[in-house]
């Protein structure tokens, strides 16, 4: 760990701009969230420590963002930020047993720590974050664990969540990166790599079909898990003449999200009034059948890389 990271283990940063590395500064906004600025020769980001939460990444090539980030996202303690890469963990969707525990879990809107920061041999920038124990998740998770995030930002961008169970007796959690990706239209889009996979519509009662295409979409709300999925997609879309490439590991289970014209009348979080339509969230998940289980001593890792290549 380096000096600098060190220092800031569990202590607020009281000053606006501290400089963590060459290319990486950590600062405070109003309300006392603390974010990570990138800036290296490969691509730019903004990290927030509450959540672990990418929230924006764009490689220094590309004219558009990769990342969706609402301009109506809440940035306050203890809420989730609408947009970005959002951690679910450890259960995702509502809790299996109490609905008056945090949707997708609490790792999203707890504080993380910086452990290290450097950089790779192709210059990218490398970050490695630890979840903070604090009295809310031991009342939501009673087992001892430990979480940590490492994200690499360049061309590409690389997310990699590792539990490990610390208790005496197995675990099972749920998880996902509940990524949202910046589009040109819903409408300009296909998404590839989900054909001949089994799915549970939530819209429908998780009832079971099997998609045959390329998946489009028309403006109503989208909600399918994709079980036993663990092939990378690619988002191809002709407003903005790319390819977002989704390739993952530790993840069998694939869901693809948009709100709708209907749902989103009820979001306040999703933007201005067609917002929601230059987004699309494809998720690397385990979820469902796919639930992990994990033993004593043992880690998990979920991983997702993204990235862009032009039509």
């Amino acid at each position: 760990m380096n000096t600098e990271a060190a220092m800031l283990e569990g202590a607020p940063v009281t000053q606006k701009r501290l400089k963590l590395h060459a290319h990486v500064n950590q600062t405070q906004d109003e309300s006392g969230l603390q974010y990570l600025e990138v800036d290296n020769p490969l691509a730019t980001a903004k990290i927030a420590l509450q959540g672990a939460h990418v929230m924006t990444w764009q490689p220094k090539f590309l004219a558009d963002p990769v990342l969706w980030l609402s301009s109506n996202a809440r940035f306050t303690k203890g809420r989730s930020i609408r947009g970005g890469v959002p951690i679910c963990w450890p259960w995702f969707g509502n809790h299996p047993t109490n609905s008056t525990f945090c949707p997708h879990g609490f790792a999203r809107v707890i504080p993380w720590r910086v452990m290290d920061v450097d950089a790779t041999p192709t210059g990218a920038t490398r970050i490695i974050l630890s979840m903070q124990v604090t009295e809310e998740t031991k009342r939501q998770l009673t087992y001892p664990f430990e979480l940590s995030l490492v994200i690499t930002i360049g061309r590409r961008l690389r997310v990699d969540l590792a539990t490990t169970n610390l208790a005496d007796h197995p675990f099972v959690i749920s998880e996902a990166f509940h990524t949202y990706f910046n589009v040109s239209d819903i409408a300009n889009i296909e998404i590839t790599g989900l054909q001949d996979s089994v799915y549970a519509d939530k819209r429908l009662k998780y009832e079971r079909n099997v998609e045959h295409n390329a998946l489009t979409f028309d403006g109503a709300e989208y909600d399918r898990v994709y079980i036993d999925h663990s092939s990378d997609c690619a988002i191809h879309d002709k407003g903005y003449n790319r390819i977002i490439h989704v390739s993952k590991s530790g993840s069998d289970t694939t869901v693809v999200w948009n709100p709708g014209a209907e749902k989103v009348a009820q979001m306040t979080d999703m933007g201005t009034t067609d917002e929601w339509r230059k987004t699309i969230c494809v998720e690397t998940t385990n979820a469902l059948d796919n639930m992990v289980v994990i033993n004593p001593s043992r880690k998990h890792v979920l991983s997702a890389e993204y990235y862009v290549e032009t039509m």
